[in-house]
């Protein structure tokens, strides 16, 4: 009698509208791997309670999503190089060691950006707008990928201010608030997804497009998000929506699981077409 499935999900709050595990799934069949992959929601004071339900009964493998990336550098045993850099964890594995904690959220967007959209980090100044835990995950990357500058935006000045602290060794980060915007980065990324839940954008100097060469949101979405239809308005054409960075940041959490790195590209046409998109 064959053994069952190694369990694996994504937790959020909310998560009913993740396209992980249809992701994962065109994974293990690109891989010859058999394992289960579903949705497990969770409150938003209930991160502990049902992850720890889940890997009590048995799971191999978490992914996990807003807003809970900070609660589970917490939870984990032991934490990667990365996820320790980024203070913020968004894929959780058993070990016999315990739950090791990682975060593959940096690596997803720079592959993204240079490999996929054709974009240039090295050397350029990056705004970021926003300073939740994904952007902890990616500060790092794009130091590391050779990011001259990062200036990380937010409405409380606060948490930009911790995170460009946090990574003050590793390069030239930056905080301000979303009322003193620079007007000299070359690439402006988006991760405030107000955008989407509200349907709006806050209100942003159209000034910071000046020398953006391209603009990416983190946030995706069926239809181009408020932000890059704001931004094509505004002239920069070149955009694309965080759906590649989804698909690069799972195949990293997929090789940490199961040992192996599948084709990006091939479930990318798979599930929203071979040709390149741009806003959304």
């Amino acid at each position: 009698m064959s053994s069952a499935p190694d369990r694996y999900a994504v937790i959020g709050h909310p998560v009913d509208h993740s396209r992980s595990p249809d992701i994962h799934r065109l994974f293990a069949e690109q891989c010859g791997q058999v394992m289960e992959y579903t949705r497990l929601p969770a409150p938003t004071d209930g991160f502990e309670r049902v992850a720890g339900e889940f890997f009590g009964a048995g799971g191999a493998g978490l992914n996990v999503t807003l807003p809970f990336k900070l609660a589970a550098a917490e939870f984990a045993d032991r934490l990667t190089e990365r996820a320790e850099r980024a203070g913020a964890v968004n894929t959780l594995k058993t070990t016999p060691n315990g739950l090791l904690g990682d975060n593959t959220d940096g690596a997803g967007l720079v592959a993204d950006l240079v490999d996929n959209l054709g974009a240039t980090v090295a050397g350029r100044h990056v705004l970021i707008l926003g300073a939740g835990g994904a952007v902890r995950g990616v500060v790092p990357s794009l130091l590391a990928a050779g990011a001259a500058r990062i200036t990380i935006a937010n409405r409380s000045i606060d948490k930009a201010r911790a995170i460009a602290t946090a990574c003050a060794g590793m390069g030239e980060v930056i905080a301000c608030g979303l009322d003193a915007l620079p007007e000299d980065a070359d690439l402006v990324i988006n991760a405030i997804s107000a955008g989407l839940t509200e349907g709006t954008m806050p209100a942003l100097n159209p000034r910071i497009l000046a020398r953006a060469g391209a603009v990416y949101d983190m946030i995706y979405a069926d239809a181009p998000t408020p932000f890059l239809r704001w931004a094509a308005e505004h002239g920069v054409a070149a955009g694309r929506d965080g759906f590649g960075m989804l698909v690069e940041q799972a195949a990293e959490s997929f090789a940490l699981w199961r040992g192996m790195r599948p084709s990006t590209k091939a479930v990318m046409d798979t599930l929203r077409g071979p040709a390149t998109r741009g806003p959304g």
